[in-house]
């Protein structure tokens, strides 16, 4: 399969950023019923899913040239998004085998990794990367193992180190995150990393799924999804740089939210690694217009429903409190009242030109 990138894109200053119709399509809504609350919601991270997104270890898509050549920006005016404490060498290898390995049988078209004992070759054609290497010599790469090859691929990553049946995020790529630092949160362990998180401690969410990732199993990769909402398409919305986008929420009016407000999901998938134990957390960030989900007949009426009696401690975790109102009323004419199915699946393969309010 060949994907058609789009190099040019941005996701700062002037927003050169827009989803063809397949990318919409391929999205991963996160909402298989009309109301949310917090749950583990961990799935096997297998082939097939209600998207296309869901069929390979590690997405790539039409924003993937762009996405790297943001990531490379951020590093550049702040190399501290990505760190690794010293006892994490091993787990780095495991990290640059396991995504060398599943983009190479995943998109032959784009990567090829040739291997003869420890003399590796990795091409990359679409960021123009070809290196030979040692596996296991970290001197024999331009760059440290695990900021090498995240630096390649979509999403941010944290390695989580199993010990004192606990896990601790002891290394980081992180450069497209929902409002979390991990220069803050570099060496914690997992409770404390999901402190702010409101509801679910009380729920027990927190506990069951500490026990579930410490038996993980290698080779038996897991999933879930995670959402926010973010004003622009705007990839780095750390705290350190709240300034360039916490201003973005007050320029949302009844006329442009449609655009300009991006439901923001995360494809978290977890990978035991095998030499370290450690586990590799993906966290692969997409994002689309609300008008763009409205589109798509079941989304735009089950976002609707879900924003509109989201729980209040919830949306105001999420950072939606300030336009809410406003974006249920933005979708409400898209949202007919009819029973939905249970699932998330678009149940349509192509799109109109724009969205149709249904009335009600």
């Amino acid at each position: 399969m060949t994907i058609q990138f789009k190099p040019d894109e941005t996701f700062r200053d002037e927003f050169r950023y827009a989803n063809s119709d397949a990318a919409v399509l391929r999205f991963p809504f996160p909402f298989p019923e009309d109301a949310y609350m917090y749950s583990v919601n961990i799935e096997p991270h297998v082939p097939g899913g209600a998207t296309p997104a869901f069929d390979n270890p590690f997405d790539v898509d039409e924003h993937y040239v762009a996405e790297c050549r943001e990531r490379a920006r951020v590093l550049e005016q702040d190399p501290s998004r990505c760190k690794v404490l010293p006892h994490m060498m091993a787990a780095q290898w495991d990290t640059l085998e396991l995504i060398m390995e599943s983009l190479a049988t995943s998109y032959p078209a784009h990567f090829t990794l040739t291997r003869e004992g420890i003399s590796w070759t990795w091409e990359n054609r679409p960021l123009g990367i070809r290196d030979s290497f040692t596996f296991g010599d970290a001197s024999t790469l331009p760059l440290p193992p695990f900021e090498y090859i995240t630096r390649q691929a979509q999403g941010d990553f944290t390695l989580q180190d199993q010990r004192d049946d606990n896990l601790f995020i002891d290394a980081g790529m992180v450069t497209t995150q929902a409002d979390w630092s991990l220069d803050f949160d570099v060496g914690m362990s997992f409770h404390q990393w999901h402190g702010p998180v409101p509801l679910a401690h009380q729920k027990g969410v927190f506990d069951r799924a500490l026990k579930f990732l410490l038996r993980l199993q290698y080779g038996a990769p897991v999933r879930r999804l995670n959402w926010t909402m973010t004003v622009n398409p705007r990839l780095d919305t750390s705290p350190e740089n709240y300034p360039q986008w916490g201003p973005d929420r007050t320029t949302l009016t009844a006329e442009n939210i449609g655009q300009k407000l991006h439901l923001r999901v995360e494809l978290q998938s977890l990978f035991r690694l095998p030499r370290s134990n450690a586990i590799l957390f993906g966290i692969r960030c997409y994002l689309c217009s609300i008008e763009d989900l409205a589109r798509v007949e079941l989304w735009g009426k089950r976002l609707h429903r879900v924003l509109r009696d989201l729980h209040p401690e919830i949306a105001d975790y999420k950072g939606t409190t300030r336009f809410r109102e406003m974006a249920v009323a933005y979708l409400a004419p898209f949202d007919d009242g009819a029973d939905l199915p249970v699932g998330t699946a678009p149940r349509q393969d192509t799109l109109p030109p724009t969205a149709l309010p249904l009335g009600r």
